[in-house]
């Protein structure tokens, strides 16, 4: 019996070796750090030529595993020729990348085998049904038929579709057809999904389902790689945020780094029961950035840390009678708009 066991014993771990080879095989460089990391990523257009671009200028990144990520920057930063690299799409000039431990350049297959991408063009097969691009978006990628049926339904009722299952892409409006597109990548399991402004065309109340499916796949562990110019957007759904200009990263944290990097760090909305001018002399003497006057509510640009604001508050209440007060951060467009030099944000006229 326990020959019998021994033989069992070492019969399984001859099969779970060459597992662990086939997997090796399967997915060379494979890791379970980071999602995404990129180092002196240089891309340049025509090189060579006097019109050379170069889109990317030395480019570092890094995004952690089931985490929403938000690349930010205006037009011509080099958001999209970052996309095109991390999907493998185009190749970068030098610098390295790796996507889930995976070598950009050496190992491509496998990075898109692990990888769902909604880029700005409309890929959808506009001329099959609804019901028919998601079904044929999962059997490209392999899952079982009898799972692809469930997840239609689930996917149609999870984005508003079960309406349109019928109808053909090409007779929708462009905000569905952008639905259509983004719902695709909720068919499959891949770990990183890259989203390209995925939300243009949605109106306010679909765009709110859209971003909390993001949120509902990151907590199960997928990381949510998105591009976007509504600000508020980001604002509220990502977990980190790079900002790039000129190829470049210019700044790279979560909120509160980002927010941080503000000249005016914090504004104080307070009202009074009564402005005085000896109220206003001493507002004038505080470490004030800036300072606005309405009737009796003042706002103070306050630069430094939260603590900076509360004691400026304290300090008022001891002597004035306060009827209301809001401190607010700076907003990701304020320190957006600082640090480009107060460009408009993609999308905007001035």
């Amino acid at each position: 019996m326990g020959s019998k066991e021994n033989v069992k014993t070492a019969r399984n771990r001859l099969i779970l070796a060459r597992i662990r080879h086939r997997l090796r095989a399967m997915f060379p460089g494979h890791s379970t750090g980071s999602a995404i990391e990129a180092t002196n990523l240089v891309k340049t257009y025509r090189e060579g030529s006097p019109a050379a671009v170069r889109a990317l200028d030395g480019l570092s990144i890094a995004v952690r595993q089931g985490e929403i990520f938000g690349l930010l920057g205006p037009n011509g930063a080099g958001k999209t020729t970052l996309l095109r690299v991390l999907t493998t799409l185009t190749l970068p000039t030098s610098g390295s990348a790796t996507v889930l431990g995976l070598d950009v350049r050496a190992h491509p297959l496998e990075v898109r085998r692990r990888i769902c991408a909604v880029l700005q063009e409309n890929a959808v097969e506009v001329y099959l049904s609804v019901a028919d691009n998601l079904d044929t978006y999962a059997r490209f990628h392999a899952v079982p038929r009898l799972e692809v049926r469930r997840r239609i339904e689930m996917t149609l009722e999870r984005f508003g579709l079960s309406e349109y299952r019928s109808q053909k892409v090409i007779d929708l409006s462009g905000g569905l057809k952008r639905r259509v597109q983004v719902a695709k990548v909720f068919m499959v399991d891949s770990p990183l999904v890259f989203l390209d402004e995925a939300t243009t065309g949605m109106d306010p109340m679909n765009r709110r389902a859209t971003l909390q499916a993001f949120r509902e796949e990151a907590r199960r562990g997928r990381t949510i790689f998105l591009t976007t110019h509504v600000l508020q957007e980001a604002e509220e759904l990502c977990n980190t945020f790079a900002i790039i200009d000129h190829g470049r990263c210019i700044a790279q944290g979560d909120l509160a780094m980002i927010r941080g990097l503000s000249s005016r760090a914090f504004d104080i909305t307070v009202t009074f029961d009564t402005m005085t001018d000896g109220l206003l002399e001493e507002l004038r003497r505080l470490p004030l950035l800036k300072m606005e006057v309405h009737a009796t509510t003042v706002t103070l640009c306050v630069k430094g840390r939260e603590m900076s604001a509360l004691a400026i508050l304290t300090s008022l209440a001891r002597t004035h009678t306060i009827t209301h007060f809001e401190v607010t951060s700076a907003t990701l467009e304020d320190v957006f708009l600082e640090l480009l030099g107060n460009r408009q944000p993609e999308g905007q006229t001035s």
